[in-house]
């Protein structure tokens, strides 16, 4: 992609912004959010398809309206996107992000919940503002490794933050007998049409030390993307869970889904349904794969 191309499309985005951001400010100003809910899944669809980004899908997410916390691994900035652009949802991120130029208005515009990680103190106040989240019926996304790796490995999950789970569990109101934590893996398996090499690994994934505009210019210059998401089998999170098992269960299974997806047969096995609650439907959609 030329100079030329990318300044094209940067500006195409630029002008969805301007377009969207007062319908957006005034659904969540003086409505309530369905409206704002759903313009940033436009523009992360408009994004990507500007620059060559297909997202595939495999299992099944949790039905519409039906809260849940996500547990995916954390590879790029383009994980945010990729996500994004499938259904309205909110993500927990490090708070330095809202402050970034750009990307922290538009993080704050997803309505994303911040976390000072430096202070411990801040996990408990995380937790509940997440909690009283999903017992409002919300998907919430946690990148569960803490910070962004190579693509290669996955790093531990850390178990503090699915402590919303309970606090959705105890939440005043709309307090709920159980939980969906949903594993989520998301790998980048092809660019151009070809499996992505090792020595290329580092053009897609953003983690450590790198700088942010270099990345974004091999991004935009190197070709069409492929991602792959792989909704893995929902865990029931209830009052008598424990939060590190759960935990350990949703890494596994997120491992589990990144192994298939890298040996080129992603899994399409139909996700079960959670237990049935009384008084709550239990339906959930058909499996398939879908591409956005």
């Amino acid at each position: 992609m030329t100079r030329a191309g990318i300044g094209l499309r940067l500006l195409v985005q630029a002008l969805a912004f301007v377009i969207v951001i007062g319908p957006h400010w005034l659904s969540l100003r003086f409505g309530r959010g369905r409206l704002a809910a759903h313009i940033p899944v436009l523009f992360h669809r408009l994004f990507l398809r500007l620059f060559s980004v297909r997202v595939t899908q495999t299992g099944t997410p949790p039905p519409p309206c039906e809260p849940a916390l996500v547990l995916a691994n954390h590879v790029s900035w383009l994980d945010i996107v990729a996500l994004g652009s499938l259904r309205p949802l909110s993500f927990v991120a490090k708070s330095e992000i809202e402050g970034w130029p750009l990307i922290g208005p538009l993080a704050k515009l997803q309505r994303t919940v911040f976390i000072e990680r430096a202070k411990r103190a801040a996990t408990a106040s995380v937790n509940a503002t997440v909690g009283q989240r999903l017992a409002d019926g919300e998907l919430i996304v946690l990148f569960a490794e803490g910070t962004t790796g190579d693509g290669l490995r996955l790093l531990p999950f850390r178990s503090s933050l699915v402590g919303a789970a309970r606090a959705a569990l105890a939440a005043e109101a709309g307090g709920l007998a159980r939980i969906r934590l949903q594993p989520l893996a998301l790998a980048y398996p092809r660019r151009n049409g070809l499996p992505v090499t090792r020595a290329e690994r580092p053009e897609i994934a953003w983690y450590g030390d790198m700088d942010l505009a270099p990345h974004l210019a091999l991004f935009a210059t190197r070709g069409p993307i492929d991602v792959h998401v792989d909704w893995g089998a929902p865990i029931a999170f209830d009052a008598a869970t424990d939060r590190k098992v759960a935990t350990a269960q949703a890494e596994s299974a997120v491992r589990r889904g990144l192994r298939e997806i890298r040996l080129g047969n992603p899994p399409s096995r139909p996700v079960p349904a959670l237990p049935e609650v009384p008084g709550e439907s239990a339906d959930v959609s058909a499996p398939g794969i879908a591409a956005v």
